[in-house]
């Protein structure tokens, strides 16, 4: 991969437009949005949306969640014969949906469990298979390097970790000195998650923690500039501008334009709103646009209003955020 800074997969947000974007400016690793590994989910819309790949998207990184080893092996199988050329398994999701069927974050509460996926996979498939895990089930149960050696025992060729526990979710501080001791005591690549926002910070983590890459999530949601800016700085130490109205205008607009090609009309409309409001909340006439903005139903009306706020933001001199 060129580059130590990868887009973390994210359900609902992670999917072929976002992707692009991100990788246009310097993600070295796109993963897909997590893809279940029922095989009766195999034929559903979301399913085969969540798999539709660009020529240039290249590895392939699917992410797969699941509780069942033979079914999380047969799913990797399915990737694989599809064009995946790396399986990711998804034990970080905090979501009560994914813990309540004993998947995602709910399996670091079975460590036998997690060995047996982890085995069957990796001998299912002659890709690389990497994970996605957290420091533990909760305060009580900080669990992370246990996991990571089993990874490591089982094949595993990577492992991203997220420094929080599952009770925790998205809040509170990041475990880098867990991640840090994780790192000290296996040999395969170490990825940090979590609360990477700024290139100071990247560097101070690598730095600290001795990982391998960084893998960013929440901070690149309307922010696809963050690859280009931490890229910059880990090579040259250099602070890159950060991008002008007119730059995120135009970056917007094909963003929400090949939202509207990729899931048609009427759901493009409705999955752009998230990404207009990630893109202008940093701005201050947005609070005035945003309601007209979350009523619009047509992508005509719906480009032409983002097209309307950034003029009026430029010819009054608004900074970008």
């Amino acid at each position: 991969m060129k580059g130590r800074a990868l887009l973390a997969p994210m359900a609902g947000v992670t999917d072929k437009p976002f992707r692009d974007i991100c990788r246009q400016f310097g993600a070295a690793l796109t993963t897909s949005e997590m893809v279940a590994s029922d095989a009766k989910l195999r034929n559903s819309l979301k399913t085969r949306e969540r798999l539709i790949f660009s020529e240039d998207e290249k590895p392939r990184s699917v992410q797969i969640v699941g509780s069942d080893p033979m079914a999380l092996a047969e799913a990797a199988r399915f990737n694989v014969e599809n064009g995946a050329q790396i399986i990711d398994i998804n034990m970080g999701c905090p979501a009560k949906k994914v813990c309540n069927v004993a998947a995602g974050s709910a399996l670091l509460k079975d460590e036998k469990l997690v060995a047996t996926i982890l085995e069957t996979v990796v001998k299912a498939v002659n890709v690389p298979i990497t994970l996605k895990t957290r420091t533990g089930w909760d305060k009580q149960n900080k669990n992370g390097l246990s996991i990571a050696k089993i990874a490591e025992d089982s094949g595993i060729s990577a492992l991203a970790v997220h420094g929080r526990t599952r009770e925790c979710a998205y809040k509170g501080g990041v475990e880098y000195e867990t991640i840090a001791n994780i790192k000290s005591r296996i040999n395969i690549p170490v990825i940090v998650n979590g609360d990477i926002t700024s290139v100071e910070k990247v560097k101070d983590v690598l730095d600290y923690t001795h990982a391998d890459a960084v893998m960013v999530g929440r901070a690149a949601q309307g922010n696809p500039w963050i690859f280009r800016e931490i890229n910059e700085y880990l090579n040259t130490g250099a602070k890159l501008a950060r991008p002008t109205l007119e730059e995120r205008q135009k970056v917007l607009t094909d963003h929400i334009t090949n939202l509207y090609l990729f899931y048609g009309e009427y759901r493009g409309v409705r999955i752009a709103r998230k990404h207009i409001k990630w893109h202008c909340e940093g701005i201050q006439r947005y609070i005035s646009y945003k309601n007209v903005i979350n009523k619009i139903e047509s992508a005509d009306k719906q480009l032409a209003i983002v097209n309307q706020f950034f003029h009026q933001s430029i010819m009054e001199g608004e900074k970008a955020a």
